[in-house]
């Protein structure tokens, strides 16, 4: 019996030693269900792994932008890809108006990099379309309230760092083409619609101003307008020619003090 134990442990050491030699195996990520999600999931491994918040993204463009200039009312945009893709400078001539919007990311991921890309950059506005990754799980499940946990750490931050903070409505999506029906799929209207609910109420009960993109953006059927979208979810140059007007009187009402 003894003999036959030391075998059976020396075999599991053997295969456990084998298994080392072939080297480490490549991690796989539960499915959601959806091949689009899983495949761009899978993309971003290696960013999940070594820079989670995207650091690097503009560590060198923050260090170069310096301190605001006297009088300079500094504003920062923060979000994913419907910011990332915004070209402020063609809808905002001449405004001190800084994107920090970075492609794919969720809430948890701007946490990680608001330090760097929020407060040292000190800004008097903080303008923030961010969540509807979250929906979709892209970096992983996530339920409403830990979005909305979330939100108010953003919040919170800002505010300690005397920063005024502009909450921006996640916007519709919708599925009038065969390439956007994953993406609308992944971003229930029901979710979409309680987390605006819940933004708006977080802002009036904390003096905040409430951006209403959504109102804007959406047409009879709840959905985002086709004519301002490509894809169902990024807004095109004309949907940005919408929610720039919109962006300048919250930004103008928030330096104003009036939620």
């Amino acid at each position: 019996m003894f003999r036959n134990a030391v075998a059976s442990i020396s075999a599991t050491l053997l295969l456990t030693l084998f298994a080392h030699a072939q080297g480490p195996q490549s991690p796989t990520i539960p499915s959601t269900g959806f091949p689009g999600i899983d495949e761009y999931r899978a993309s971003r491994i290696a960013i999940y792994a070594d820079d989670f918040g995207q650091l690097a993204r503009y560590r060198d463009a923050d260090a170069a932008l310096g301190s605001p200039r006297a009088g300079e009312n500094r504003v920062v945009f923060l979000g994913d890809s419907i910011t990332d893709y915004w070209k402020l400078e063609d809808y905002f001539a001449g405004k001190p108006y800084i994107n920090r919007g970075v492609d794919g990311q969720s809430t948890p991921e701007m946490l990680v990099r608001f330090r760097q890309d929020v407060i040292e950059l000190h800004p008097k506005v903080l303008v923030v379309l961010a969540g509807t990754n979250d929906i979709a799980g892209v970096t992983g499940p996530a339920r409403n309230e830990e979005i909305e946990a979330n939100y108010a750490s953003i919040a919170e931050l800002a505010r300690a760092h005397e920063i005024r903070v502009v909450f921006a409505s996640l916007l519709p999506a919708y599925n009038y083409t065969p390439e956007s029906k994953e993406s609308f799929a992944l971003r229930p209207r029901e979710r979409l619609l309680a987390l605006n609910a819940w933004l708006k109420d977080y802002c009036a009960k904390n003096q905040l101003v409430y951006l209403d993109y959504a109102s804007a953006l959406t047409d009879d059927r709840g959905m985002l307008r086709r004519d301002l979208s490509d894809d169902g979810l990024h807004p095109n140059a004309a949907g940005y020619k919408i929610m720039a007007p919109l962006a300048e009187k919250a930004i103008a009402n928030s330096l104003a003090g009036k939620p």
